[in-house]
């Protein structure tokens, strides 16, 4: 992904930032509050694995909408760092 972010305009163009947004989206929250131990890779039930790559392939595809998919992401980071 990294390879083709340029080109694609993407939001971000390092591995980790696709991990982010990739894991969040497929656990539907930060990764971290989901996957107890780090690194996520190594720790993450199959199935969430198999989303976050099913996500990756589709945005790779044009299918997903990676811009999108990042947004989401931010505002979990942003509504979790928010007081009750």
């Amino acid at each position: 992904m990294p390879q083709v972010a340029a080109a694609r305009r993407w939001p971000v163009s390092r591995d980790h930032c696709f991990q982010r947004i990739l894991l969040d989206n497929a656990v539907g929250g930060c990764w971290y509050d989901h996957i107890a131990r780090r690194p996520a890779y190594a720790h993450a039930p199959a199935e969430t694995l198999t989303r976050a790559v099913g996500l990756g392939e589709a945005v790779l595809r044009g299918d997903a909408d990676l811009a999108a998919l990042n947004r989401r992401s931010l505002a979990w980071r942003r509504a979790r760092k928010q007081p009750v």
